[in-house]
């Protein structure tokens, strides 16, 4: 029986392997010459950082790529001669996404990185690969499951409760046949408030079609959209904040308020006697700073508010219409790639709402580290030095 000779891409990657695995063995002996390598103490799982950091990939790194494919692009460009990490960003490359979603990895990730650095084999790698992946999935169905729950208690919180009523576990009544929650997913582009357009999208109207090109309400703040000014309230909707919150930093901070005023905050920081017995999920993962990524998670993922408000039983990348791969990418887009120097202030300044938002007086060294060379200590030890 005759056999297909090897396609280019297959004779590539037989080529590059090799070379790979050469270059992680040399930095592998590298760093063995130059660090005291740290045994494992017996009895310790080997699998267990795996599980605990692979449950980082979700909320910050990417949608629903397997690590091995994240990787590949890294694996792609020391084939193609970059010495290390260094080198390979400065290559130019047709999967630009791939390449960034890997830089996460590298921060959120450390058990990935060390297997970069490592000698491991393909099958060693391989299995711990399977091992990421399987609790990136995990933590994403978690987090499914308590927001289907929390959305449910949030919307029949409201006055007047919305009519059919939504339970937490029948997603049956959600969706755009439900008033409130088709209300939320509208795109701001056609005007829910008008019976013929809600009718319109409910029968497929090939003129109101939901698709990821349209924002949906709940991203802005009261789903107020302005044409002329679509920036203004985008990612700021009150339900999102409150599903970032259930994710991120308990359930039972959904209802806490930060203080946005100093005189408020200052009463508050003086009053409060909360002391913190559990660490969030923001804790373990050293989330220290609302991240671009974990915004767009909370927004479209499994864990998602739309998907939490929709009627779909079971998520799935498109959904009818609606890619969900491409809304998230929109969001990570948006937040990472400004176009223009104003639209970096702008997102600066967006991201500055949500860390006050989300941890109020908690980590703002990190997610708003002082200028200290531009303030008055470092201005007089300059002027002295100059004299």
């Amino acid at each position: 029986m005759a056999t297909s000779s090897p396609s280019p891409s297959e004779s590539d990657n037989n080529e590059i392997h090799p070379l790979v695995t050469l270059k992680r063995r040399i930095a592998a002996l590298e760093e063995e010459n130059t660090n005291l390598r740290v045994r494992e103490l017996p009895g310790k799982k080997r699998n267990d950082s795996n599980i605990f950091y692979g449950r980082s990939i979700r909320r910050l790194v990417c949608l629903t790529e397997r690590v091995e494919d994240v990787v590949a692009e890294f694996n792609r460009r020391i084939g193609l001669g970059a010495a290390n990490e260094s080198d390979a960003d400065l290559m130019d490359s047709d999967d630009p996404e791939h390449y960034r979603s890997f830089k996460k990895l590298m921060v959120w990730c450390p058990s990935a990185r060390k297997l970069l650095r490592s000698s491991a084999e393909h099958e060693a790698l391989a299995f711990a690969y399977s091992k990421l992946n399987e609790s990136s999935d995990g933590a994403r169905g978690d987090d499914c499951a308590g927001l289907k729950r929390s959305v449910a208690e949030w919307l029949m919180e409201r006055t007047p409760p919305p009519n059919p009523a939504i339970h937490k576990q029948d997603k049956s009544g959600r969706g755009f046949y439900n008033d409130v929650t088709g209300g939320l997913m509208c795109p701001v582009d056609y005007d829910w408030s008008n019976p013929t357009v809600r009718a319109s999208i409910r029968d497929y109207h090939p003129d109101y079609r939901i698709t990821a090109c349209s924002w949906p309400s709940f991203l802005y703040d009261d789903g107020g959209y302005d044409p002329q000014n679509p920036t203004k309230g985008l990612l700021k909707g009150k339900l999102l904040v409150k599903a970032f919150k259930r994710v991120f930093t308990s359930p039972s901070s959904t209802d806490k308020e930060q203080p946005v005023d100093s005189v408020a905050r200052s009463a508050h920081n003086r009053n409060s006697g909360e002391r913190r017995t559990r660490r969030d999920v923001a804790t373990l993962l050293n989330m220290r700073s609302v991240q671009p990524r974990a915004i767009a998670y909370v927004s479209v993922q499994r864990a998602q508010l739309r998907f939490a408000l929709s009627s779909s039983g079971s998520w799935r990348i498109i959904d009818d219409e609606f890619n969900n791969q491409e809304f998230y990418d929109n969001i990570v887009d948006y937040l990472e790639l400004p176009p223009t120097p104003e639209a970096a202030k702008e997102i600066d300044s967006l991201l500055l709402w949500w860390n006050q938002k989300v941890f109020g007086r908690r980590f703002v060294s990190d997610y708003r580290p002082q200028q200290a060379n531009k303030m008055s200590v470092a201005m007089t030890l300059a002027k002295g030095r100059h004299r």
